[in-house]
């Protein structure tokens, strides 16, 4: 039972199933003391009136229990017949639980509850252990795992669990030994000792994770790759003549960067991030102009259609005066052109390819592939990278690009092996997406601004959730909303696309060009317009329903207006009451444009896992420690494991011969090399 609800199937998981609060056992509360602050109480008195009440699903067991100054109910709702022929009437009891009222009396439900002898208490703080229904109803209770663990400390010695930190680092960064931080974990004496534990333990749940990604990054850096010896003609000339604007100095400085890796004779892998709009694809286009000054092919491989044709339409355009040929290859592209892209990458005369997860079909080679760029690179699995790789005997430079800004803590912790180049700064000239929020009482002048907007004429998005949970039900909202925007975007004056999931490819792809080329006044659609879609004159978006929407979410679509020279908005319509939650999610949106600093919030308010969908994967799987909150322990452990590789990079020493068995053991429980 322990195995299917917790996961603990040894005293060694036992050991690490740690309590996430304390209570001071050694207080009594008198019932007359009871009152509105009181959140837990741990009463002695004696049980009566045990009965049982209600009927089928609403059976309950209630008892009184009583002392010197007042009654307390108890209540029962599962394992109500176990707890019966447990209880005894006129049988005095100690009884700890959480406090509630209800119709102006106070009560217990589910207490804790055993008779009330000289052993019963547990002196000091009793640790409070996460638990399960299921387990509750078998009497498997938080005491149970208290006395549990107590019984198994009383049997493990000092020595039977061994030290893992080397004792140099121990005394560095004044760390307590294992034993006593498991003990002191499970069982504080004092809240002082509670806290230098878990200090210690979270210590090294960082310091292990860091370790990890310190020695790929050694692999990383010790993987040769191909030498760009020289910055050559196309390169200069397109900065020279063909850049349709002056570089900011954020891209410049990013460029230095990959120039300076390019040239080590060492294979780059560098992450670049940059907020929407940053300018990231001249970055990407002049890195590739690097390739073909120094002999080498190049590719950029996007994970959708549409973003695949923009990025070929935006890079042959740019490169178009220079005479460079670019080509567009997608799973659509068959036949006689499908065959002359794959001779032109073979024999090197396509300089530059433009392409989906076709790229990597074993019948794409390239003559000569020295650097591979890859957008959004989150919605690419390990195989699929690890394939483009291959095309090549040495495998090529490596650019990752996302629009999704990554919290400095975050991005130490899941890109920790790859270098990280930030764009920090918007193309000059580029003005700032207004925000605001309305509620639906206002939808008449929401839609009356965004007719006005078209008037002008100008395109605009509406975006609907489509969450997979209520699908149905969104889809239904979806369809009903495209209907009310037809009323009131009159179908004689207006025209009106739609892009959802249901859609066949071939049609959705239809429908997103025709706002794309302009043929579409008004776009609705759900989320699968959040990446990539570059159309200069849309200048409103609206996001139905924005309370449903993460921040991040919000923000990558606040994203797909804002691209030209026009003022561009976003009107974030939610339902009239909002959750405190929804309302902050809002106030965030509106009150800043910042990727990073909405990117920290989120990470605040949801987590790590469910940002980035690690929750599963093993990454970021943390018993103790929040990479929100414990920021300063990462960078320390960081600096630490750093260094103990630089002077024992194959932990091979003695003294490090504890940290590496870990290292093996956790290596096999998760993905930590398949992240990048």
């Amino acid at each position: 039972m322990l195995r299917q609800e917790l996961e603990i199937s040894t005293f060694e998981d036992l050991l690490y199933h740690y309590p996430y609060r304390y209570f001071d056992r050694t207080q009594l509360t008198k019932i007359g003391d009871i009152n509105g602050q009181t959140d837990y109480a741990q009463i002695a008195g004696t049980l009566i009136n045990i009965t049982e009440e209600g009927e089928g699903r609403k059976k309950r067991l209630v008892a009184t229990l009583y002392d010197d100054t007042g009654r307390i109910e108890l209540l029962w709702f599962q394992g109500a017949q176990w707890m019966k022929k447990t209880l005894k009437e006129n049988e005095r009891y100690i009884v700890f639980g959480k406090v509630s009222l209800f119709s102006g009396y106070y009560n217990i439900a589910h207490p804790e509850i055993e008779p009330w002898n000289a052993d019963t208490a547990i002196a000091g703080m009793q640790p409070v252990y996460s638990t399960t229904e299921k387990l509750k109803i078998k009497g498997i209770t938080n005491r149970s795992f208290a006395k549990l663990t107590q019984v198994l400390f009383e049997k493990v010695q000092p020595g039977d669990i061994p030290e893992v930190l080397p004792e140099n680092i121990l005394r560095q960064y004044n760390l307590l030994n294992r034993y006593h931080s498991l003990r002191w974990l499970h069982f504080p004496d004092t809240g002082e000792h509670e806290q230098m534990a878990r200090y210690r333990m979270k210590w090294e749940e960082l310091f292990i994770s860091q370790l990890m990604i310190a020695r790929l990054r050694l692999q990383h850096i010790a993987q040769q790759g191909w030498k760009f010896e020289k910055v050559g003609d196309h390169f200069n000339d397109f900065f020279r003549l063909h850049l349709p604007f002056e570089l900011t100095n954020a891209q410049k400085r990013v460029l230095r960067e990959i120039r300076l890796d390019t040239g080590t004779g060492k294979q780059m892998n560098r992450l670049l991030q940059g907020d929407v709009g940053s300018g990231k694809t001249i970055v990407a286009i002049m890195s590739m102009l690097l390739a073909l000054d120094n002999g080498f092919q190049a590719c950029i491989m996007a994970p959708t259609e549409i973003l695949a044709q923009q990025h070929y339409f935006s890079i042959s355009e740019l490169l178009a005066d220079m005479g460079i040929p670019v080509k567009l290859l997608t799973g659509n592209i068959k036949g006689k052109a499908r065959k002359e892209i794959l001779a032109g990458l073979a024999y090197g005369t396509t300089p530059i390819v433009v392409g989906t997860h076709a790229l990597i079909e074993e019948s794409v080679q390239f003559k000569n592939l020295g650097l591979a760029v890859i957008d959004e690179q989150h919605r690419f699995g390990v195989g699929q990278r690890a394939r483009l790789w291959k095309k090549n005997e040495m495998p090529p430079h490596v650019l990752v690009m996302t629009a999704t800004p990554i919290p400095r803590t975050l991005a130490m912790t899941l890109y920790g092996d790859l270098e990280i180049s930030i764009i920090d700064e918007l193309p000059p000239g580029r003005k700032e997406i207004k925000t605001v929020h309305r509620r639906d009482a206002a939808r008449a002048g929401v839609m009356e601004f965004i007719r006005n907007e078209v008037d002008k004429g100008r395109q605009a998005y509406i975006v609907y959730p489509l969450i997979e949970e209520s699908e149905k039900m969104d889809y239904e909202s979806l369809m009903a909303g495209y209907e009310q925007v037809k009323i009131w975007f009159n179908e004689n004056r207006y025209r009106i696309a739609m892009v959802h999931g249901r859609q066949k490819s071939d049609e959705r792809e239809r429908n997103m060009q025709r706002f794309v080329k302009g043929e579409a006044d008004v776009l609705v659609a759900t989320t699968v317009i959040e990446v990539g879609v570059n159309v200069p004159n849309a200048s409103v978006m609206l996001i139905e329903s924005a309370e449903r929407f993460g921040l991040s979410q919000m923000h990558q679509l606040r994203g797909r207006v804002g691209r030209g020279a026009d003022q561009s908005y976003c009107v974030l319509l939610t339902g009239n009451k909002l959750s405190d939650e929804s309302y902050k999610r809002i106030q965030i949106m509106v009150s800043t444009t910042d990727g990073f600093k909405i990117a920290e919030q989120d990470l605040a308010m949801r987590g790590p896992g469910d940002m980035y969908g690690t929750k599963q994967s093993g990454v970021l799987k943390f018993k103790l420690a929040d990479i929100v909150l414990d920021g300063a322990i990462l960078e320390e452990t960081r600096k630490a494991a750093q260094q103990l590789l630089s002077q024992d990079p194959t932990l091979s020493l003695p003294q490090n011969q504890g940290i590496k068995s870990m290292l093996v053991q956790q290596g096999r429980q998760s993905h930590w090399g398949k992240i990048s």
